[in-house]
């Protein structure tokens, strides 16, 4: 029987032991000097021998040369493209790590962020948002290149840390089919008297069309379009070609089903162009609009903003709910077709199940004030989904105006117009930075007068370092 007393095994000076992960997906440690090390390929509870690459005063960069005490929780990766070597693909960073302890390091690092950043402790965590692990990502920029030296064309993404695209055959991450057509998709530019000038090819996949959007920096010539054809009835694909900016990109034929994605459980579809912005993970979408909504508890008789409201992913679904809605966002070409999305969907909607009325404003919100906020009128209830530069200058606008009201020292006065306006008394904000997130969380909890009632990470990006939340805040009621 062992002692319960029996101290742990020592081990060589030089190993070191790995206590979490970063935001980059490297492996936190410390040498025995107290300094910080970050391993890349190392995970959490191994022990491991590093070699150092980069040194600052504070901190090490480390690439991992040895496993001595192995993580539980280490996988064989799915993917033969992934790895620490030399000329692997940059497109995932986790595939080493469980898919499910890949989720509770991103709920660590939101957790970690609200809190040292914000001060922000949600009083419930919600439970993480998962969905299928490989095959999700509906939306992707592969690059083009043709490589002389190696007489090829390489079609995919990154290396890691490099400008160089990845020599990949295949990619388990995209769909399917579409992983299937990289090695013909190479072969297709390899054949092309364009295969010098087309730097880019974009991934946008509908529930029923896969786009494929030709960046090309020289006029295609006819046998070039013709061999565009021949792969897209071959393979069952749309292209789209784009000589110069994204507002040149238009179809190679005018002929076609329409792109476009369903959200059943509102009964909304949403066409769209391949460029516009839409979520790379359809699976995780529909549940992210369902929980959305689901936590705002918007009631008919109620008003609710959509702020950054895109093309309408979430508009449009709060529409079947709200008394009215408005819908905030910063380009001019998706509030056009937002507007176009509700009129479509108005239209088919059942008898008796109408939308509710709908407004669509183009406005920069990386600009808002109190006296903006003002003027957009009473809501019940905001959802916000920004970019990852977070909604600062709108959780401001809403500190401002309570500042003022309470009399803070150094508060702006109160706009004129809001004796009778009133903060929204519940707010859902779906983040794709907990960064932002926790810095605009820490305004609406310490100067808007919220409290934080619940927040929960959302894998929209398995295998990445990426770490999508959502956070729900609810006013409290002072006098």
């Amino acid at each position: 029987m062992s002692d319960l007393n029996e101290t742990p095994p020592a081990y060589p000076a030089d190993w070191l032991e790995v206590h979490s992960m970063d935001l980059d997906a490297q492996g936190v440690a410390r040498k025995p000097d107290g300094k910080v090390i970050f391993i890349d390929g190392a995970l959490p509870s191994e022990w491991v021998t590093a070699n150092t690459h980069r040194k600052k005063n504070n901190w090490e960069q480390a690439s991992l040369t040895a496993i001595h005490k192995e993580s539980s929780q280490r996988v064989r990766p799915g993917c033969p493209h992934f790895g620490l070597h030399s000329g692997a693909c940059g497109g995932c960073k986790m595939q080493h790590l469980h898919a499910g302890a890949q989720v509770a390091v991103k709920q660590r690092v939101l957790e970690d962020n609200l809190w040292h950043l914000g001060k922000v402790k949600p009083e419930t965590l919600l439970r993480p948002i998962e969905g299928p692990a490989w095959g999700y990502r509906y939306r992707a920029r592969l690059s083009v290149r043709h490589v002389l030296k190696k007489g090829t064309v390489l079609v995919g993404f990154h290396e890691r840390k490099s400008r160089y695209v990845a020599d990949m055959e295949v990619c388990p991450i995209l769909p399917p089919h579409v992983s299937a057509m990289l090695m013909p998709m190479r072969a297709l530019i390899a054949s092309m008297e364009a295969r010098d000038t087309c730097p880019q090819i974009e991934l946008a996949c509908g529930d029923q069309v896969t786009a494929l959007v030709l960046r090309h920096l020289e006029p295609l010539s006819a046998s070039d379009t013709d061999k565009l054809r021949a792969f897209a009835a071959e393979h069952r694909v749309q292209w789209w070609l784009q000589p110069k900016g994204p507002d040149t990109v238009h179809l190679l034929d005018e002929r076609g089903p329409e792109l476009s994605y369903a959200l059943p459980e509102f009964g909304i579809t949403m066409p769209f162009k391949p460029t516009d912005f839409t979520q790379v993970n359809p699976h995780i979408n529909r549940v992210l609009v369902s929980r959305a909504l689901r936590l705002l508890d918007v009631q008919k008789h109620e008003r609710v903003i959509d702020w950054f409201c895109g093309l309408g992913n979430f508009t449009l679904p709060l529409a079947t709910q709200a008394r009215e809605v408005l819908g905030i966002e910063g380009s001019e070409a998706l509030v056009a077709r937002s507007r176009s999305n509700y009129a479509l969907n108005q239209s088919h909607a059942p008898t008796g199940q109408a939308l509710a009325p709908t407004g669509f404003v183009a406005r920069n919100l990386f600009e808002m004030t109190p006296e903006m906020l003002v003027a957009d009128g009473v809501a019940e209830k905001w959802l916000i989904d920004p970019p990852r530069e977070g909604a600062f200058a709108l959780s401001k606008a809403l500190a401002d105006i309570e500042q003022a009201r309470l009399g803070a020292e150094g508060a702006s006065p109160l706009p004129a117009e809001a004796q009778h306006w009133h903060p929204p008394q519940r707010i859902v904000y779906v983040s794709c930075n907990p960064a932002t997130l926790a810095r605009d969380a820490g305004l609406l909890v310490h100067q808007a007068g919220y409290r934080c009632v619940a927040a929960g990470m959302v894998n929209m990006f398995p295998h990445t370092a990426h770490v999508e939340s959502m956070a729900v805040f609810e006013r409290v009621h002072t006098t």
